[in-house]
């Protein structure tokens, strides 16, 4: 099925105001790196994490204020199934110690809960310490990767190309977590499970960019007496139809995993929502027109 044929949008003429558009998303995004920073799980800082069954429903609002007055450190509170809820806390203190002051506080408040501890996961700081420098590896590796794998499959050019739109969706990406940490009705802690959406993110960006790429060599020996920019705009024309589609089903897909996946895996959707759409974008204004500049650069100084 093809959305659109015949079609001819003058992307790369427009090509400077989609730069203009990922230039201030990006600024926005390390503005927001510097004043809100990234609020980050325990994965990757250190804590403990408390799975608590109750014999009856409690709003989690109401049992993170309760805790606050108990605990060290404001807790986060989830729904975690039914009649139970996820607790994680930062902080020093012994195991033991914060178990019981969650389980007083509880009980203090919310008459005939008698809850009771479930599952108790600690992770110490220098294992978050180092979990976070293996996650920062497996990104930067990953996009090294990524560029050696274009550079043997197409030229240098593209290979910049696809490492720049992949570093674009992932700081906007990020920005997006920055920003709306504190303003969402969810977690956005950047734990495990987010730095795996964000390397879905990569890969998925990455494949729709490797089709319009592959679709700017087939037609550089079709059209050969055409200029390389409207070879380049035929391309992601053609390639169109394919991205909506590709695009659109996942975002669905993605859409409903957010809404129906429940409080654990409305994060890791959050992140392929923003991710999806950023990445799509990329492979058509940031991808190509990299290409372009830089072999109309090279044509220049010929």
């Amino acid at each position: 099925m093809r959305l659109f044929n015949n079609i001819d949008f003058p992307f790369l003429s427009n090509r400077r105001t989609g730069y203009a558009i990922s230039g201030i998303l990006i600024l926005l995004s390390l503005g927001s790196f510097f004043v809100n920073g990234l609020e980050l799980g325990i994965d990757f800082r250190g804590g403990r994490e408390f799975v608590i069954d109750t014999t009856q429903s409690l709003d989690v609002t109401a049992v993170r204020t309760a805790l606050s007055g108990t605990l060290d450190s404001n807790p986060e509170v989830k729904a975690y199934g039914e009649d139970q809820m996820l607790i994680r806390t930062t902080g020093s203190e012994d195991v033991n110690i914060v178990q019981s002051q969650i389980i007083d506080g509880i009980s203090s408040n919310f008459e005939g809960s008698n809850p009771s501890v479930e599952k108790t996961y600690i992770v110490s700081p220098r294992f978050a310490e180092d979990l976070k420098r293996g996650a920062i590896y497996s990104i930067l590796g990953s996009l090294l990767v990524i560029f050696m794998y274009i550079l043997l499959r197409f030229e240098w050019r593209f290979g910049v190309g696809a490492v720049t739109a992949l570093f674009h969706d992932v700081i906007i990406t990020l920005g997006v977590f920055s920003v709306l940490q504190n303003l969402m009705g969810f977690s956005l802690q950047i734990d495990q499970t987010i730095i795996a959406a964000f390397l879905t993110i990569v890969g998925y960006s990455l494949n729709d960019t490797v089709v319009v790429f592959d679709r700017i060599r087939e037609y550089r020996g079709l059209f050969k007496s055409e200029s390389y920019e409207s070879v380049v705009n035929k391309s992601i024309n053609n390639t169109l139809s394919r991205t909506i589609i590709t695009s659109g089903t996942t975002l669905f897909v993605v859409t409903v995993l957010f809404i129906f996946g429940g409080e654990v895996l409305r994060g890791f959707a959050f992140a392929l929502i923003i991710g999806i759409v950023i990445g799509t974008y990329s492979s058509i204004f940031v991808a190509s027109p990299v290409v372009l500049e830089l072999r109309n650069r090279a044509a220049t100084k010929r």
